[in-house]
């Protein structure tokens, strides 16, 4: 196996460094973030690091890099409270990739790309239009990561849209059938084929196993 210990990747070459750590944490959730600005500009970006913090309450979290540089998505949310997550899948993935770029408040990525805004039940947000899930979030709160003076964004779910027939019997979402994309690293997009369920496990009986 290829060894790097603490002071190897502190050397790196930096794209080299941010490829590698970016890839070593697995397969990540691939979703865009809609905002709207006070201003009533919308903004759309694609996220790797939302995920799941609790089910009672239904909270998300997310976590944005340093705000020293202009963060469009995450001074929107702070400005209007709400936001929307929406899941890439096969079809717009070259899209969702583009909003990654950093243009500046005033453009909207909506009109520099394929992707289509769409409004629900009066929700300040937009929503990002034939995404298979889309969820309406409510900002809650936020912690400074000292470590690397990063945020993590913590939203609640106040809405949420499926698309028909992606629901089992025991409300789990088949996102397979979505053909919902993950991303490797900071750049490669990827399209689960197969799943396995396995159920919920409890421990096994050691009195029986002795037998």
């Amino acid at each position: 196996m290829t060894y790097f210990n603490a002071s190897d990747i502190d050397n790196l070459d930096h794209i080299y460094k941010i490829n590698l750590v970016n890839s070593c944490s697995g397969f990540k959730s691939a979703n865009l973030l809609g905002t709207k600005s006070a201003e009533g500009i919308e903004n759309v970006a694609v996220f790797s690091s939302v995920t799941h913090m609790g089910s009672s309450p239904a909270l998300l979290g997310f976590f944005l890099r340093p705000t020293t540089v202009l963060r469009n998505t995450y001074e929107n949310i702070k400005e209007t409270g709400v936001f929307t997550i929406n899941h890439i899948y096969h079809d717009i993935t070259h899209e969702a990739h583009h909003t990654s770029a950093k243009y500046d408040a005033f453009v909207s990525e909506f009109e520099v790309t394929d992707l289509k805004s769409e409004y629900k039940n009066h929700f300040y947000a937009p929503f990002v239009k034939e995404t298979p899930i889309q969820l309406a979030m409510e900002f809650v709160e936020e912690y400074h990561i000292k470590a690397n003076n990063t945020i993590l964004v913590v939203g609640r779910i106040k809405e949420l849209y499926i698309k028909e027939g992606l629901i089992e019997d025991d409300g789990f979402i088949n996102l397979t059938n979505a053909k919902v994309a993950a991303i490797n690293g900071l750049d490669g997009y990827v399209i689960p084929e197969k799943r396995t369920r396995y159920g919920y496990q409890r421990p096994k009986d050691m009195e029986k196993q002795k037998v």
